[in-house]
Formats: structure tokens, C-alpha cells, sequence
């Protein structure tokens, strides 16, 4: 698929309202979500009607999923909010008995309830491809407040992150973004880039535009179904969600520099993604990702088309 017909396919900011909750009103809907959620106990929060909630792209009744399996919530707190669209943004880690996974959630909030939460969970028992030791630490450029000088307008914040899955999409070196030559990508709690003890990926040692300039990712076949729901524009930081297909077939391949390299991907799957990009002074500068594989070219419960009580097509 071409740059061009991608865009037909993207939604930007698609839940954009005249809401304009505060950011603490915002913030404060999270913490009362996920004080709820380590009690078990949905009567805690104040719901919108209707109120639409997925988990690990399943549509779920509120009180199922991980309401019912929760044991606790880690340290990291990693949140962001847009006070233009009433949604609020989270990275943390759950604990489920035993397991400390990877946690994203999106919160609309309207007129003070909640309206919809979208949560991934990367559970390492369910995933296709299992990431060693994740960490959860601090990031000080995910939570800087930018100066107003170093701020990107709005539109041109989600043009940067679309600009990356363009590139990312059937990677061949030519890059469509603008990318800080130090950025760090985080995924599922592991760092990828700058990384030269991790033997994940061949190219973990290299910088994020360095991986990307070489054309490894040349088995990512399509970014489709790709959504900007959340733009901080104070923080720099936009959340994006996507689908990342790979049909398997790609064997054999050479890098820019002529290296021939295996695809380390040879079955149809798809990758489901919250992924959150720092933007500073006009660059991306940092990454983070949670990310859970699925069933090759699975469609989303955030598609209109499958919304209870719509036509599926």
C-alpha cells in the first residue's frame, strides 16, 4: 500500500470534542479509574451512557477482563492527558498472582464520567513475541513540559507520528519523519534502540533512525487502521494506535548496505500498538510502545463498522 493510500484509510483524531475538562480533572478521572480497577470494583467510577471498553482490542463489559484478575498496580506512572479532546493517557505496569505485565489505557472523559478505555495488557504468557526482563523506570523526556519555543502545532505533531508508521511500512531506508538522532524507543518495557545487549533483534545496538535507514524492518507489510486519538501539545507527546501486518512470507533480504539478513517473521500475525511519541523541536525524540500480537489482519472494536448495533459490512 502507497503513503497516499494509507492516508485515505487514517482517522486523526477522530473523538476531537468541545470538551474542556482541566488536565487535573483529567488526571483525576485516571487515578479514580485505576484506584477502582486495584479494588475490583467498577461501582467506583462514575460511567457515561453508553460507555465503550476493550481490552487487548476485544470490546469487554465494564467488570471483565482484567477487572476480575488484578492483584496490583506497579510504580511507573507514565500519563498524559489532551484537554482539547477530553482524554487522558496512562503507562504502568499490573500485576495478575504472579506476573508484573506491561499496562496502557486511553480514557474519554465526558461531561466528568467516563466514556470510553481502551487497555492493552502485554501479558508474556500470550505473546507471540516474548520480550526478556521489561522495565519500568522514569523517563524524564516523556514527562518534560515543553517551553513554548520547542512546541509543535497540533497537526503537524500527528503528521511527525504517521510520518514514522509511513516509514516503518515496508521499511526501505527512506525515511518519512524526522527523527532525533539520540531518540530511544521503548517496547514492552524494553529498550530497543541503543541497546547492544539485547540479541532480540539484530539491530537493537543502533540508534532509532540508524535501524530504520538500513531497511530491517522491510517484513512490517502494512500500518494500517491508524488513529491519533490523544495529542498532548504541552508535553509534546501524541498516542497513537495501529495495527502492524505481517504476512509472513518474506524470506531472505538485503539491508541498504547490502547485508543479507532472515525475516525473523514467517507466519501471517499482526501486531496491535499504543504507541507514544515525544515531539520536540520539530523531531521525534523518544518512544514508547505496548504492543500484543493477534490474528493476521484482525480488524478493530474501535472500527465504526463494529460497533454493537451497526452494520459490520
Amino acid at each position: 500500500m502507497t503513503v497516499a493510500e494509507n492516508a485515505n484509510e487514517r482517522r486523526a483524531m477522530p473523538n476531537a470534542s468541545p470538551s474542556r475538562a482541566t488536565r487535573a480533572e483529567l488526571y483525576a478521572a485516571l487515578d479514580g479509574y485505576l484506584a477502582a480497577l486495584k479494588a475490583r470494583d467498577p461501582e467506583r467510577c462514575a460511567w457515561a451512557d453508553p460507555v465503550y471498553h476493550t481490552e487487548n482490542n476485544v470490546a469487554l463489559a465494564i467488570g471483565d477482563g482484567l477487572w476480575g484478575t488484578i492483584s496490583g498496580l506497579g510504580s511507573y506512572d507514565l500519563r498524559f492527558a489532551d484537554v482539547e479532546s477530553g482524554q487522558v493517557g496512562f503507562f504502568g505496569s499490573v500485576a495478575e498472582t504472579r506476573e508484573e505485565s506491561p499496562f496502557t489505557v486511553r480514557i474519554k472523559v465526558a461531561a466528568g464520567r467516563i466514556a470510553e478505555v481502551e487497555t492493552i495488557v502485554v501479558r508474556a504468557a500470550d505473546s507471540g513475541l516474548k520480550f526478556p526482563d521489561p522495565r519500568f523506570e522514569h523517563k524524564p523526556a516523556l514527562n518534560e513540559v515543553l517551553p513554548p519555543g520547542e512546541r509543535v502545532p497540533r497537526a503537524r505533531m500527528v503528521t511527525l507520528a504517521d510520518g514514522y508508521f509511513d516509514t516503518l511500512q515496508l521499511n526501505d531506508g527512506a525515511i518519512f519523519t524526522r527523527i532525533h538522532p539520540h531518540c530511544v524507543r521503548v517496547e514492552n518495557g524494553v529498550q530497543t534502540t541503543h541497546n547492544p545487549s539485547l540479541t532480540l533483534t539484530a539491530v537493537a545496538r543502533l540508534g532509532c533512525e540508524e535501524q530504520l535507514r538500513l531497511g530491517y524492518y522491510r517484513y512490517d507489510d502494512r500500518l494500517r487502521a491508524r488513529r491519533y486519538d490523544l495529542v498532548d501539545e504541552e508535553r509534546g507527546l501524541v498516542l497513537a494506535r495501529a495495527f502492524i501486518d505481517h504476512c509472513g512470507r518474506l524470506g531472505k533480504y538485503r539491508l541498504a548496505d547490502g547485508t543479507e539478513v532472515d525475516s525473523p517473521v514467517r507466519r501471517p500475525h499482526s501486531f496491535y500498538v499504543l504507541e507514544l511519541f515525544k515531539i520536540k523541536a520539530g523531531a521525534i525524540e523518544q518512544i514508547e510502545a505496548n504492543f500484543i500480537t493477534v490474528p493476521y489482519r484482525m480488524p478493530s472494536p474501535w472500527d465504526e463498522r463494529c460497533r454493537p448495533g451497526t452494520d459490520a459490512g
